[in-house]
């Protein structure tokens, strides 16, 4: 399915190198402990007394987040300036960011960015492509909205592949068609292991073809005889039904939904007539 909308946006650098690997910003943030601080030529960060270009610079040389609503001053890049955070420098006019958000401190270059109130973040649009799903608590794609499967406050669980935030990732995040979320990159891995949602086993992507062609290979494959009456009770992840069928080596079709991911669910049965 599609994607969700990402957040947008980040270490410290040389007077008047512009942003970061995360972000292109005209200052850096000022961090002050006890104090409140915010971003801009370089932010000013509210916790260590520190200059970082970006939140996640801070963060990946410190033992402590930086909270980003908290920031207050920034520093310019051209003439070291601290002042109040603000999208140009009140003392030689740097742009700060082409792109400003005075609740997240968000410097950056247009990317049609926007800011959520519902997710309390900026996201990478443009807007107009993106709703924000109640439910969900999450921004998604326009081609979602009434054609997903709603999961309360999905997004504010982490990704079960690497275990980490999915809400506030600057990674893409993929809608399993359970409704579930994974990191796009972490979704695209997984693909190469398996089919399989990691939390609840529901095909994670449209297996049609692949069932097709795995009745044409059962089909081609008789069991030994000793086999060929087997039956046996199987669940299946993708429908949640129970049905009994033929055991089969390849795999064992659900005959509800025609789905082969499903599990064997008890004991194997032998037909009268061959006991």
């Amino acid at each position: 399915m599609a994607a969700t909308a990402r957040e947008d946006g980040a270490s410290g650098q040389e007077r008047g190198q512009r942003g970061c690997e995360h972000y292109d910003r005209g200052c850096l943030l000022k961090v002050t402990p006890s104090m409140d601080s915010s971003l801009t030529s370089f932010r000013q960060a509210p916790c260590c007394d520190k200059l970082y270009t970006c939140r996640l610079c801070h963060d990946n040389n410190e033992d402590h987040q930086l909270d980003r609503f908290k920031v207050k001053e920034v520093q310019c890049i051209n003439c070291e300036k601290i002042q109040h955070a603000q999208q140009t420098c009140e003392e030689c006019s740097t742009l700060f960011g082409e792109y400003y958000c005075d609740i997240c401190h968000l410097f950056d270059k247009d990317k049609k960015q926007y800011h959520c109130e519902n997710c309390g973040i900026c996201r990478i649009g443009p807007k107009e492509d993106f709703f924000h799903c109640l439910k969900c608590n999450l921004c998604l794609a326009m081609n979602l909205q009434g054609r997903h499967k709603c999961i309360e406050n999905v997004s504010r669980q982490n990704c079960p592949i690497c275990l980490e935030d999915i809400h506030t990732s600057r990674v893409v995040a993929h809608v399993l068609p359970c409704g579930h979320l994974l990191h796009r990159t972490c979704y695209e891995e997984m693909l190469k292991e398996g089919y399989r949602c990691p939390l609840c086993m529901h095909s994670a992507l449209d297996m049609t073809r692949y069932w097709r062609q795995l009745d044409d290979e059962v089909a081609q494959t008789p069991m030994p005889s000793e086999y060929q009456n087997m039956t046996v009770d199987i669940l299946c992840n993708d429908c949640n039904g129970r049905s009994t069928v033929q055991f089969h080596i390849l795999g064992m079709k659900c005959k509800i939904c025609e789905s082969y991911n499903t599990a064997q669910a008890g004991g194997r049965r032998i037909s009268l007539d061959q006991q």
